[in-house]
């Protein structure tokens, strides 16, 4: 079964189940263009082939998906050309994915974030293993959480969404649980048991809740608090009082949370920070539209590439931000990442 992707993705039928398979484990499953062509034409197939009962993804190695390939959009940038088709169809994908009317089961036993999780935390069943890791740590990079994070971070309770945008923290599988970015949780070791039921067509919810594990939490009540109390305020101005005057007072998730975003791109800071609470009002697909229009301006700005650069080209960890303070980054500066394009929002 070939809807193209080459050696870097699979696509199977095994029983009533439409398999895909990334196959880029070198790469930690980063997710090409290629690849996005290739999804979006499966889904497409599948959607109305009667046969096909629902859709499995898992993935070769340690890593679901560590991201989309930012070092091919980098050296893109570097030549001169944006790689905005790129993330046009990715959206695109992450559209359609959220609209997807069949069972959509995703098996994340090991890295998740970024591109990764476009392609499996908007469908149906996002099931993780103790080995899970996800995050969206994009404002480390001078860019924003992307591929849906506006729609699926702005609905996490306690303004939790809002801390792992502005963050990029770092969760496992329990926490994802506790938070509904997992929907179930399975052992590692029974996913081979797992996969199998779902193709010879045991409705996923049973097969689920017939694996089903109880991981604990790494994020303690108190923390939960802290952050639900921290990260819900409307300015970004009071959000970071808030965090200095916490951290003064010795809490440790305050130190941490305010050094990360400390060390992230101001600009990407805050055009995220607008980004997730603007997403709460919005469907997946105005979520999308807002991203492209978001994305279009960051390919075209100087924090994205200086933070390729710093984090994944020359790895020196010191990336040159400009503006290099939130006191810089005006309203107006932030507004214009939001503006209507001249060529119109992305069509879906």
């Amino acid at each position: 079964m070939d809807f193209g992707g080459a050696d870097e993705i699979r696509f199977e039928r095994i029983g009533v189940a439409g398999v895909i398979t990334l196959t880029r484990p070198n790469a930690l499953n980063a997710v090409t263009h290629g690849m996005i062509l290739a999804l979006s034409k499966a889904f497409s197939a599948w959607e109305h082939d009667r046969s096909v009962a629902l859709v499995v993804i898992k993935a070769e190695g340690r890593a679901f998906s560590a991201g989309g390939d930012i070092a091919d959009a980098y050296r893109a940038m570097r030549a001169g050309t944006a790689p905005v088709a790129f993330f046009a169809d990715e959206y695109r994908l992450n559209a359609a994915l959220a609209r997807f009317p069949k069972p959509c089961v995703s098996l994340i036993d090991g890295i998740v974030m970024g591109g990764g999780v476009g392609i499996s935390c908007h469908g149906s069943h996002r099931v993780m293993t103790e080995k899970a890791l996800f995050a969206m740590p994009e404002v480390g990079i001078g860019f924003f959480p992307d591929v849906g994070g506006s729609f699926l971070l702005s609905r996490l309770k306690g303004s939790y969404g809002m801390f792992l945008g502005l963050t990029g923290a770092r969760i496992h599988s329990g926490d994802a649980l506790r938070a509904g970015i997992a929907t179930h949780a399975v052992e590692s070791a029974a996913l081979g048991a797992v996969f199998d039921a779902l193709c010879k067509g045991v409705a996923p919810d049973k097969c689920l809740r017939g694996f089903a594990s109880a991981p604990q939490a790494e994020t303690d009540e108190g923390a939960l608090f802290s952050i639900a109390k921290l990260f819900s305020r409307e300015r970004l101005d009071d959000l970071l009082v808030g965090l200095r005057q916490v951290r003064e007072a010795g809490e440790a998730l305050a130190e941490t949370a305010f050094a990360a975003i400390d060390k992230a791109s101001p600009t990407s800071v805050a055009v995220t920070f607008r980004q997730i609470n603007t997403g709460a009002m919005l469907d997946m697909d105005e979520c999308m539209r807002m991203e492209f229009r978001i994305l279009n301006r960051m390919v075209a700005s100087h924090d994205f590439p200086e933070g390729i650069r710093a984090v994944i080209i020359d790895k020196d960890g010191a990336p040159q931000w400009k503006p290099a303070t939130l006191a810089e980054v005006g309203d107006a500066t932030v507004e214009a990442y939001f503006a209507p394009l001249p060529g119109g929002d992305l069509p879906l």
